[in-house]
Order: C-alpha cells, then sequence, then structure tokens
C-alpha cells in the first residue's frame, strides 16, 4: 500500500529541485491544437510554486477562439467553480495561495480542465494535493477531456486510486503529450 502523504512529500521535493534548476517552457503540443476550436471553454489554473505553467496551452486556446476560465475556491466543503476570466483581468487572492477570477465572474462549463497535480502515471491516473476539488470537478464535468500538465519528473510507477478517482485522458509535460489508450 503506497502512502500518499509521504508520495506527495517525495513528489513535491522532486519537483521543486526539478523547478529550481529552471525547467524548460510547457509548449502546447499539436494534439492539444487539434482539439481547440472556436467556442470551447478550456480551464487553466495560475501555477502555485513549482507547478508546471500551463499559461502557453490557455494562449493557444485563446488564438484558437476558446473561453477560458479558472478555478475559484472558497472552502473546502463547497465545490470548485470554474469561472471566466480575460487574461488581461486582475485576479484575486484564495485560499491554499490560489490566484482566481472575482466571485461574481461568470460560471463556465468547460469542455477541456487543464489541470494541476503532484504525480501520475502510465495509465494516466492522477495524484492532486488532496482536497479533492479537481475529482469533484471531473465528476460534476464527466464530458469534459481532463488533460493533466505536469512536469516529467512527476510521473510514477504506479499510484493508488480510490473508487472516485477518473483518470486523465491526456498528460502534457516539457517533453510532449501523452494520451490514454
Amino acid at each position: 500500500m503506497i502512502d500518499k502523504r509521504a508520495l506527495r512529500a517525495r513528489i513535491r521535493a522532486e519537483r521543486d529541485a526539478f523547478f529550481a534548476d529552471g525547467p524548460p517552457a510547457i509548449v502546447a503540443p499539436p494534439e492539444l491544437l487539434a482539439l481547440l476550436t472556436p467556442g470551447l471553454t478550456v480551464t487553466s489554473y495560475v501555477p502555485i510554486g513549482s507547478e508546471a505553467d500551463p499559461a502557453p496551452l490557455a494562449r493557444a486556446a485563446v488564438e484558437a477562439g476558446c473561453s477560458i476560465a479558472l478555478p475559484h475556491v472558497t472552502i473546502r466543503t463547497e465545490p470548485m467553480r470554474f469561472l471566466a476570466w480575460d487574461s488581461e483581468a486582475a485576479l484575486q487572492a484564495g485560499p491554499y495561495g490560489l490566484s482566481q477570477p472575482p466571485s461574481d465572474a461568470s460560471a463556465l462549463v468547460p469542455d477541456i480542465i487543464l489541470t494541476p497535480l503532484l504525480a501520475f502515471d502510465a495509465k494516466l491516473d492522477r495524484l492532486g494535493q488532496g482536497a479533492g476539488y479537481y475529482d469533484r470537478a471531473f465528476a460534476q464535468f464527466p464530458q469534459a477531456r481532463r488533460i493533466g500538465v505536469a512536469w516529467s519528473v512527476q510521473q510514477v510507477d504506479s499510484l493508488p486510486t480510490d473508487p472516485w478517482d477518473m483518470p486523465l485522458h491526456a498528460i502534457i509535460t516539457e517533453t510532449g503529450w501523452s494520451e490514454r489508450r
């Protein structure tokens, strides 16, 4: 049995060390570009600490005519909402160090969810921070494509899963795109 708390600590340390060396930028791969069509809603996020930065992916979505939404969190017992965001609009400080749109921004239904994570495996199972926000969002929006954004050093051999865990459809790292088969 894998201890999730210990795994989270180990992966954070490895991710921090990788990040400290000046990680390369994440580039929008052709596979993602092929999914982007005008009118879609793509959720992104503002990275915290050494998380992989999805900004180039969000820029590609905007250039393809997609709307961008960012997560908005209030308290742990409330679900995360995805609120509309214009890249020129100011963000507000949220819990857990999040930068998020103001609470009165329009809620959007995502077509593609770009998600941060701590670890992933070859089956594209993901390990998040442990609060369950993305797990609940995946359940709320099962039709949305779940695409993880991470550094390649965050890949592990296997992850423990719970009944509510939903695997990713794809993962984007600095080395490219991997898709669930």
